[in-house]
Order: C-alpha cells, then sequence, then structure tokens
C-alpha cells in the first residue's frame, strides 16, 4: 500500500538528496502511520472494553499516542524543509532531530503512565473477559506493527532520517507488547491465572526502555556526533584521488540536519607547486566532494616539502617514534627550520580523544622520545584532538 502511495504522490521518488523530496517521503509516512495508528486505536479501545482488561487498554492508548507521535514527525519534516534564511542561515533541518526527541518523550511518558497503571491492577487484580473478537484484533494489530516498523526502518535509511528510526523502534516495541497482551490473554482463559497488571507492567516498561533508548539516538547528532567511518574513508578517496594532494588532515563535520553537511579540512600540497594550479584542484576537489556526498566543502591548502632528502628522513623517523606511542592517531604540518645550534622539527600530532594524558605531557614525551634520537634536534609541538572520533 505504502509504495502505491509513494508512487502516486512522490515524483522523483529516488533522488533524496533533494530536501522537497525528503519532506515529501517523511509527511507521507507520518501520514500513513496516523491513519493506521488511530484504527489500531479504535480496534484496541473495543477489545479493551469487551475484555475489561488493563493491558489492552494501555495498548490501545499507546497507539493513540504513537498518532500524536506521527502528527510531531509530520509537523519536523515540514518545519525542516524550510529554507535557509538570515536567522538560520545553514536551514532547519535540525527541526527533525528535535521531532524525533519529542516522538521519544511521548513514548518515554506512555511507558510511564502504563507502569503506574499496570501496578494500581496488580494490587487490585480484576476478573477480564475472554472475547475471540479481542483476539483477531489483537493479532491483527501485531501485524499491522510489525509492518510499520519494516516501512519506517526501510524509509527511515533511504532518507536517512532520525526521526522515522525512532517511530520503527516504538512500532517494533508495540509489536513486541501487543504480542505479549495476547499471549497473557490466552493463558489467563485456559489456566485462569491473572496476569493482566503483570502482563501491562512489562509491556510498560518494554515501552521505557524503547523511548530511552530513542531518545539517546536523537540526541547524539543534536550534541555533534562523530562522523561515520564510511563517510571519513568516502571523502580521503575522493581528495586523495588527486595526484598533487600528498595528504588531507584536520577533518571537521558539521551535521545541520539531514542533507545539509558542511566539511572542512587541510589538504597537504607540494611547496614547490605553482599556486594557480594547485588552487584549482583544491576547487575540484571541493566541488566533487560536495556532488558526490551532499555536502558543503571547504579545504585549506597547506604546502608542505615534498622529495627533500633530508626533510623526508626526518620526518620517517618521527613517524617511526610517533607509531609507537599510544594513543597519537598521525600527524601533519610537518617542517625542518635550520640553525646553527639546533634543528627544529615543527609539526602537529593528533591526539585520540580516550587519550587521558595533558598536552603538555604529550609534549614532553615526544621532545624526549626525539632528542633520544639526536640531542640536537628541537621539536615545536601542537597537540590537536581528533575530530573524526578516532
Amino acid at each position: 500500500m505504502l509504495t502505491l502511495l509513494i508512487n502516486l504522490f512522490i515524483k522523483d521518488k529516488d533522488n533524496i538528496s533533494d530536501v522537497k523530496v525528503r519532506e515529501n517521503y517523511g509527511v507521507l509516512c507520518s501520514g500513513y502511520g496516523i491513519f493506521l495508528n488511530i484504527c489500531l486505536f479504535a480496534g484496541k479501545y473495543l477489545a479493551g472494553v469487551l475484555s475489561a482488561s488493563i493491558s489492552m487498554m494501555a495498548d490501545a492508548f499507546n497507539n493513540l499516542s504513537d498518532a500524536g507521535s506521527s502528527i510531531i514527525s509530520l509537523i519536523g519534516f515540514k518545519l525542516a524543509s524550510k529554507k535557509p534564511d538570515p536567522g538560520h542561515p545553514f536551514g532547519h533541518g535540525r527541526i527533525e532531530y528535535l521531532a524525533g526527541l519529542g516522538v521519544s518523550a511521548l513514548i518515554v511518558i506512555m511507558g510511564y503512565q502504563l507502569c503506574l497503571n499496570s501496578f494500581s491492577k496488580i494490587r487490585h487484580p480484576e476478573e477480564t473477559v475472554f472475547s475471540t473478537v479481542s483476539i483477531i484484533i489483537l493479532s491483527v494489530s501485531i501485524l499491522v506493527k510489525f509492518y510499520m516498523a519494516f516501512y519506517s526502518k526501510k524509509i527511515g535509511k533511504k532518507i536517512d532520517s532520525q526521526t522515522l528510526q525512532a517511530t520503527a523502534t516504538d512500532s517494533m516495541s508495540d509489536t513486541i507488547s501487543t504480542f505479549v497482551v495476547l499471549i497473557g490473554s490466552l493463558t489467563t482463559h485456559f489456566t485462569g491465572i491473572k496476569l493482566d497488571g503483570y502482563l501491562g507492567m512489562f509491556v510498560g516498561i518494554l515501552i521505557l526502555i524503547a523511548g530511552i533508548k530513542s531518545a539517546i539516538e536523537v540526541i547524539s547528532p543534536l550534541l555533534g556526533e562523530a562522523p561515520s567511518e564510511e563517510f571519513i574513508k568516502s571523502v580521503e578517496k575522493i581528495v586523495m584521488s588527486y595526484d598533487e594532494i600528498v595528504g588531507i588532515h584536520d577533518l571537521i563535520v558539521h551535521d545541520y540536519g539531514p542533507g545539509r553537511l558542511m566539511i572542512t579540512l587541510h589538504a597537504e600540497v607540494p611547496a614547490d607547486g605553482n599556486v594557480l594550479d594547485l588552487h584549482d584542484v583544491i576547487d575540484r576537489a571541493e566541488y566533487e566532494l560536495g556532488q558526490k556526498l551532499n555536502c558543503h566543502a571547504t579545504i585549506h591548502m597547506d604546502p608542505v616539502s615534498v622529495g627533500d632528502e633530508y626533510v623526508d628522513s626526518l620526518k620517517a623517523k618521527v613517524k617511526e617514534i610517533l607509531s609507537n606511542m599510544e594513543g597519537i592517531v598521525n600527524f601533519h604540518d610537518f617542517r625542518v627550520v635550520k640553525g646553527n645550534t639546533h634543528t627544529n622539527l615543527v609539526f602537529d600530532v593528533v591526539a585520540s580523544y580516550s587519550l587521558k594524558r595533558s598536552d603538555d605531557e604529550i609534549k614532553l614525551d615526544i621532545f624526549n622520545k626525539i632528542q633520544e634520537y639526536d640531542p640536537k634536534l628541537f621539536s615545536v609541538i601542537t597537540v590537536d584532538r581528533d575530530f573524526t572520533g578516532k
């Protein structure tokens, strides 16, 4: 059904880099979710009334909250697609993350309320009535919720949407919780054991866990998470495909919402090269990054010595020393300044965030190791932290 709606209402459906196409996917999936959740609420509410089951009634209102979540998602997709303005030059894409956070908050609230109601039912158990209609409704609901989890996950991955991913998580937890309610109804009918309150509590805890997990996943890009290893490799592959570029460092990725990435990096080029030619290479690399990775790229050009045997030998020695030091990712901007009494090695080292030592301790350790190799070599070091999360 959803595939048919996509074919009917979304033009150029495979061009997911287009903000408008992403918006159409999000609005369609959210609207479809509102319709299905309202239908499920009506069916489960009827089942709860027929059976006098707190767990069924709670499951019904959980679906009603899911409809509310879908409304938040729909509004989020609409607002996130707004064009940049003077007050928000990078666009409004992060509103989609806020919408996902809102969905997660509703999931947590519903789980908490369900736990309270179920605790009351455990303390004061009531008789439930077995109904074939209720069993059929619950069985159909399980299939529908599984279908919703499937398409939300699929479309969420397709358009890189945290909101739809959160919706998929919620739908899967609903599938499990409804299945538990179904098993509980059958167990109570055939054994007489009153499980309604306990099952409601179990379902509530599942919903709480799903909501908290979903919130953590949505908060991460809001705080500024490290780019994926796959994205980093894609950037390196594109930039290093140009023969004139001999190295890259200081890659920083800014995420302003799906499809709104801005990246900056430093590209090392031969110091004796033609400036105009090298600038043209940098321009072409920026353009290719933008086209292939759907981002805005800015590259700073760093001239480095290439082909000098003395400099290359010192650079190789420093590389060997650093490779044996824990927590040092790499080094860059290596320069050699010769003097009458000593030679300065000027370079930056990139330290992992997992390295707990201070910058001064790192500098002193490297300085001493280079001095052990040659007392006439003095190191002038700047310590950077790796923004790619290594």
